[in-house]
């Protein structure tokens, strides 16, 4: 039996990554408000360090480690906010981080992790070659494998971005977070479940990659093969760890096209001057689309991140 991470968890993450991670602002807007005929409040992790809530659940995971195996360093295969979470994390401690990248990762992605003093291994663009160069260098290396999201520690640590959204927040209905691996849903559903006992937690999924969706509905872990979304953070599957809290803790997932998370980034870069990537947009495309009624309620939501490519903005596909 797979061990699932409890609120305690997430209170004891909390007190470890606090002289780390940014205690990211809760922000309004009355003209979203207006828009969807809600009251919401929009966790920023898009200011969080490397811009995305990331950060907590490395930062939890590599605190977390003992003195010996800390010593010789972590490791992880990522091409995306992971890798430079896990990086800077490990710098903060002090200790050595190994990232495999697949060799046509952007460039801006192999800078980011280089910058925060990572050692990047390339390897080809296929989960075998990434999965199969990471075993090699944890073998030579001795160094601890952090998954970004199958990890019981980065997952209690994701889980205190919702743990200070709903302590700032009161009386909430709802809580909406975007799904992916799942890793930041699993941590937010155990603190909104356990700390806000009136909300309800609704994920986000994009419709050209709704496994968690599937998954949900028929029980069992449907694979993502060949997603086709917008939303470039939120393309893997479900883990066994994930999959399991989802389940137990998770109102319902709502799936949301693409062109509706464009317009909902769109919205929020104009109405609120903030930069949010699509993977963190989407929470608010439910609300554009209204598959489901939510007017009139009080919701949190959790952007994930700010990093986006701005040479290929969605709007602008052309370029």
């Amino acid at each position: 039996m797979i061990e699932l991470p409890q609120i305690s968890d997430v209170i004891s993450a909390a007190e470890r990554i606090a002289p780390y991670v940014k205690k990211t602002p809760v922000l309004t807007c009355s003209s979203l408000n207006e828009m969807v005929e809600a009251e919401l409040f929009f966790k920023c992790e898009n200011f969080q360090k490397v811009g995305a809530f990331k950060f907590r659940g490395a930062t939890n995971a590599v605190f977390s480690l003992p003195e010996a195996d800390a010593g010789k360093g972590v490791a992880t295969h990522s091409s995306g906010n992971h890798a430079a979470a896990l990086a800077l994390a490990a710098r903060e401690r002090g200790i050595k981080a190994y990232v495999v990248m697949p060799d046509n990762s952007p460039k801006v992605k192999k800078a980011a992790v280089a910058g925060y003093g990572a050692e990047i291994i390339y390897c080809k663009p296929t989960l075998e070659a990434r999965e199969s160069t990471l075993e090699k260098v944890v073998e030579k290396t001795g160094a601890t494998f952090i998954h970004p999201y199958h990890n019981f520690n980065v997952i209690a640590g994701a889980g205190t971005a919702g743990k200070e959204l709903v302590e700032e927040v009161d009386e909430l209905d709802f809580v909406i977070a975007p799904i992916g691996g799942g890793g930041l849903i699993s941590g937010t559903s155990i603190s909104v479940t356990e700390l806000a006992l009136k909300a309800k937690v609704i994920g986000a999924e994009p419709e050209g990659a709704d496994d968690a969706f599937r998954s949900l509905k028929e029980e069992r872990i449907i694979p993502s093969e060949n997603p086709d979304t917008v939303c470039d953070g939120l393309l893997t599957s479900l883990s066994e760890r994930t999959f399991n809290i989802i389940k137990q803790r998770v109102d319902r997932i709502i799936t949301v096209s693409d062109e509706a998370t464009i317009a909902a980034m769109r919205h929020i870069w104009e109405r609120m001057k903030i930069i949010v990537e699509p993977s963190a947009a989407i929470t608010f495309g439910i609300l554009l689309e209204k598959k489901v009624d939510l007017s009139g309620k009080r919701i949190g939501i959790i952007f994930s991140g700010g990093n986006v490519d701005l040479e290929k903005l969605p709007w602008n596909p052309g370029k």
